[in-house]
């Protein structure tokens, strides 16, 4: 057998093979051009945002995990609060502005109700504290709401953690009717 012949063979495959994967790097090379070049035009038009297109307000979680979806307005929690009597309990989650803080640790907070009243939030186990410069925000609480009794000695603490002064404090003398909460998640509105 001829010597030559065989490696001129073999050669002759070594350059088809070459010059085929010449050709598939060029080929390769302009698929991925192409696709980087679709991707990015698909990332500007996601990216955009029409004008009059509302989006969703973000919330800082405090607590136990919770999302926004199923939350009752302030106007229907005020009419659930007024179908509970003492000692009931429901468990729910609803909206409402924080009118009042617990300034020494953040260990309570007041919502505003619809008919002018206030519903008073602890935290479940204290196992968190909300911020104490939030009154006049919104916030979403989970848990338990409840009618119940609170007395001369309770109402004195929070007036003095709500910096009341001594004069508005001297001027509780009798147990009140509160709706209260026990929060074991709370989103503050952004």
């Amino acid at each position: 057998m001829d010597c030559h012949f065989l490696f001129r063979s073999k050669m002759t495959n070594f350059v088809a093979q070459y010059q085929f994967l010449k050709d598939m790097k060029g080929f390769n090379t302009l698929v991925a051009f192409l696709m980087v070049i679709y991707c990015c035009k698909g990332q500007n038009q996601q990216s955009g945002i029409k004008e009059g297109t509302e989006v969703a307000p973000t919330f800082s979680p405090f607590g136990e995990k919770i999302d926004a979806m199923g939350a009752l307005d302030t106007a229907e929690m005020t009419k659930t609060y007024a179908r509970l009597e003492q000692g009931d309990t429901l468990r729910t989650k609803f909206t409402a502005v924080v009118t009042d803080v617990c300034r020494a640790k953040g260990c309570w907070m007041k919502l505003q109700l619809q008919d002018g009243g206030e519903t008073m939030v602890r935290f479940k186990d204290y196992g968190f504290f909300m911020p104490r410069d939030i009154a006049g925000r919104e916030v979403i609480v989970n848990g338990l709401a409840f009618v119940a009794e609170m007395g001369v000695e309770d109402q004195r603490h929070y007036a003095k953690d709500g910096g009341k002064s001594a004069a508005e404090i001297s001027k509780i003398a009798r147990p009140k009717k509160i709706f209260g909460f026990e929060a074991d998640g709370v989103l503050l509105k952004q």
